[in-house]
């Protein structure tokens, strides 16, 4: 390869593929040491330097300053390529270990052979720097949308050409189900990851993805793109049904209507994006309750019990729209479920009814024993919205006399009876606790406190090794604490252990 060559290969490559020159130079130099290292019979080192600006080139023979190595007879493991640090220093006083000694030696006549050598070094250099161009372009724009055409369709999985740039794959699952597609059709997907892999960056595209339905209203819809129209939720069943949920910035715009568009067109052209599947858009409320109510649209709700602890919600509908809230195969109040974060039990007002009925009753036949009156005066505490002796216990004494059905005598009785029972159940968990004594080292702890002590001891921790011996896990199971201070506890009781 004449000087020229070197030039005119690493201008053209360069510029095609769009690749460093410098890249290219290293390149071509790999390729001459090892045409120039075939030269030799002997296991030599070469370095070969090319000039940018002419493209002479020049080759060195190389030797590494190392230290005697004893397993070998003259100290070292290669004598071709290595050179003890007292014979180097002989040479050149400055020497230090790991750096080189040259000398100049003939370069390769590049004939049809070290071409060859050449170009297949060039090749994967080429391969190499256009996998790494790929991932430098697509790992800043996982989250996005991405448009190609399909190549291929294998068992499933789906190849995609994103407009001459890369290669991507949307696996099968990620595929939204029965949707038609042949070899040549433009295809939208979200950019769900990049990975770097041995064959070059996998791109993953997913079709399925309830943030592809975000991205796509931020494209259709203007209002979205602005910020003027927040999404702040997606759920879906793709090629089916979905639900978004949206808020304004601007109280003058309908973020409903916005999304759906004029005659629908908005939120038709999202649908035909997506086979065809049926978008429900939801307004966002701050307040739960209300949020839940919207997400069960189309679905009108009679009623709503919230139960924080549980984080569930008992809806109840109309008996006739049953089926509608619920949807088919319980579709409608699954995407409600994911949209809102909250579990959603749905039922027909008959049946909530019962349930209320069935739970008043049991609230009631419980207030009887507790204050020892007749059903009668138990179910108008309950129908009142007092369902035990505590409420009873710390309710204001106006708001019991303010029942119609009673006057303030009642009401003072009522009220001195629920403090006597309430107390007789202080008095007896405080027993049961006092039934195991813990040690005073685990009472006097720091962070430790009366009750948790006499909790822990009544499941037989009774000492500070004791609850050392614990996993958080574990301590969590048999008490109402956080995770926090669990773990704090455990290593406050361990201490002893690091001490030793």
């Amino acid at each position: 390869m004449a000087n020229k060559e070197i030039l005119m290969v690493v201008d053209v490559v360069s510029n095609e593929k769009e690749i460093d020159r410098s890249v290219l130079f290293e390149a071509i130099e790999a390729a001459l040491e090892m045409a120039t290292k075939k030269l030799y019979r002997d296991d030599i080192a070469v370095r070969v330097a090319i000039d940018r600006v002419s493209g002479d080139y020049e080759s060195f023979r190389q030797w590494e300053v190392v230290e005697a190595d004893p397993e070998f007879e003259n100290g070292l493991e290669n004598p071709d390529a290595q050179i003890l640090l007292e014979d180097a220093q002989k040479k050149d006083p400055t020497l230090e270990v790991g750096s080189f000694i040259e000398e100049p030696i003939e370069s390769a006549d590049f004939g049809r052979i070290g071409a060859q050598a050449a170009k297949q070094v060039i090749v994967q250099k080429v391969r190499e720097a256009e996998r790494r161009k790929v991932y430098e372009l697509y790992k800043d724009k996982v989250g996005e949308l991405v448009t190609g055409v399909i190549k291929r369709i294998e068992r499933g999985n789906v190849f995609v050409d994103l407009e001459g740039t890369a290669d991507a794959i949307i696996p099968r699952e990620e595929m939204i189900p029965r949707e038609p597609v042949r070899t040549g059709d433009r295809i939208r997907g979200y950019l769900k990851s990049v990975e770097e892999v041995t064959r070059g960056p996998q791109l993953t595209v997913s079709r399925s993805a309830p943030e592809l339905l975000t991205a796509l209203f931020k494209l259709e819809v203007p209002e979205v793109g602005d910020g003027l129209i927040e999404i702040l939720g997606a759920a879906r069943d793709p090629g089916s049904r979905a639900k978004i949920a949206v808020r304004t910035r601007d109280q003058r715009l309908d973020p409903v209507g916005a999304c759906v568009g004029m005659r629908g067109s908005r939120v038709q052209a999202v649908s035909n994006e997506l086979a065809g599947e049926r978008v429900d858009i939801i307004l966002w409320d701050e307040n739960e309750a209300q949020f839940v109510i919207n997400a069960m649209s189309p679905a009108e709700v009679v009623a709503i019990v919230v139960d924080e602890d549980k984080h569930s919600m008992d809806v109840s509908v109309k008996d006739d729209s049953l089926s509608q809230a619920i949807g088919r195969g319980g579709q409608n109040v699954r995407l409600a479920s994911e949209l809102t974060g909250w579990k959603l039990n749905v039922m027909s007002e008959t049946q909530a009814d019962e349930q209320n009925s069935s739970e008043a009753d049991g609230y009631a036949q419980q207030l009887m024993l507790d204050l020892d009156v007749d059903e009668d005066v138990a179910l108008i505490l309950v129908q009142e919205g007092y369902t035990s002796i505590e409420e009873i216990n710390f309710a204001d004494l106006d708001d019991l006399t303010d029942i119609e059905e009673f006057d303030e005598d009642i009401a003072e009785e009522l009220q001195q009876r629920a403090k006597d029972a309430y107390l007789i159940k202080a008095i007896a968990s405080e027993e049961v606790l006092e039934e195991h004594e813990p040690a005073k080292d685990l009472l006097n702890m720091e962070g430790m406190d009366r009750e948790l002590a006499f909790k822990l001891a009544s499941k037989e921790i009774v000492t500070m090794e004791d609850l050392a011996n614990l996993a958080t896990d574990e301590l969590l199971e048999i008490t109402s604490i956080d995770e926090e201070r669990a773990t704090t506890l455990i290593m406050k009781a361990r201490e002893p252990w690091f001490a030793e």
